[in-house]
């Protein structure tokens, strides 16, 4: 390679950008506290609201969030870089977080390739639960993987394609979507992430916010999807991501001992890498033969020149042909049937009838 076409490449190399500290998202007095209105005795903090007061503390009642994350403008190195912690910042995802580059907690989106050191929390840190909670709220659950959030109060001012391109232009930013579907006229769709922590950061950066229209989102876990092609998909994702984790912490030696044993079972051939050669007639591998390979029989042309054979005795025609087949077997793999000696067998004591040893038992009667 010549120095100018070095020098080219190098200048079309980007240098890599580096995360500056992150800057505080509010300061102090910035964020108005409200207090929740008591409308009951009570005060549920599973729910967060008041027992008692269903009908007049429901969703209605929500206002509007001060604070919104902005991911361009808030991300940015902090003290969880330094310490080694994975959890995200839960008000930097509000956009509230007042600590900044000091917050011991990071200030960016997650990781979905790095896999956090507790499996029974969430991204924040904060500890799931082993069912959701009745209104589909809250942290979640850590007996199945959800990826899916349910936003309802979406006002819908044209028609689903545009509503759609509202909500994936809101949500996009929290992480990448797998599908979005918009269910028009109903004010409600269901968001995807390709990650169940882009889901989780979504969920908490996008509640009590609004879209285009001025309303205020509703942002809950969606439930099972009935769907059983998104079941069976579902399914399949799951036993790749096992399996996947399955090779990382497996030897690549044993792993490449079994493809050799299974490829000896098959009767396949491996090259180098330890792939299937493939057949250089017919340019495809085939379906791999049974582990146990039947007796080839005689051309078709030869049996029917034979005569049918006869039925002898009390034995069927078909009886005598599979006596023959199993003797074959035994004599091409080396089978041979044990001779019983009626010399070296013990006599067997003469009885006119049942004994008591027949029964086991010490009385005659």
């Amino acid at each position: 390679m010549d120095t100018d076409e070095t020098t080219t490449v190098v200048a079309k190399l980007k240098p890599v950008k580096k995360l500056k500290p992150a800057r505080k998202q509010v300061k102090a007095g910035d964020v108005e506290r409200k207090e929740t209105p008591q409308t009951g005795k009570e005060y549920n903090i599973w729910y967060n609201k008041w027992a008692g007061g269903d009908r007049e503390d429901n969703y209605s009642n929500k206002v509007k969030s001060q604070t919104r994350c902005n991911i361009k403008k808030d991300s940015g190195l902090t003290r969880a870089n330094t310490t080694g912690i994975r959890y995200c910042c839960l008000f930097y995802a509000r956009g509230c977080c007042p600590y900044g580059w000091e917050c011991d907690y990071l200030h960016t989106l997650p990781d979905p390739d790095n896999a956090l050191p507790d499996s029974s929390k969430d991204c924040f840190a904060r500890d799931k639960f082993s069912d959701y909670r009745d209104d589909m709220g809250g942290v979640g659950s850590f007996n199945r993987q959800n990826r899916t959030l349910y936003v309802g109060r979406i006002k819908e001012t044209g028609p689903g394609p545009e509503t759609e391109d509202i909500v994936t232009r809101h949500f996009k930013e929290w992480g990448e979507i797998e599908r979005i579907r918009v269910l028009q006229y109903r004010s409600v769709a269901f968001v995807t992430y390709v990650s169940e922590f882009g889901a989780q950061f979504a969920k908490e950066a996008m509640a009590c916010q609004s879209l285009d229209n001025d309303e205020i989102l509703n942002v809950r876990w969606a439930t099972e999807d009935p769907n059983p092609v998104q079941k069976v998909a579902e399914k399949r994702r799951l036993e790749e991501i096992g399996q996947e984790a399955i090779k990382a912490r497996m030897d690549p030696r044993i792993v490449d001992a079994m493809r050799a044993v299974r490829a000896l079972e098959d009767g396949d051939m491996l090259d180098d890498e330890g792939e299937v050669v493939e057949d250089r007639e017919s340019g495809e591998t085939g379906d791999p033969e049974p582990k146990r390979r039947r007796i080839e029989l005689p051309p078709p042309q030869e049996a029917a020149s034979e005569p049918p054979p006869q039925p002898l005795g009390l034995l069927s025609a078909d009886t005598m042909e599979g006596l023959k087949y199993f003797a074959e077997i035994r004599k091409r793999n080396g089978v041979s049937l044990a001779v019983i000696n009626s010399k070296t067998m013990p006599p067997r004591p003469l009885t006119s009838g049942l004994g008591v040893a027949d029964y086991g038992s010490d009385e005659e009667d």
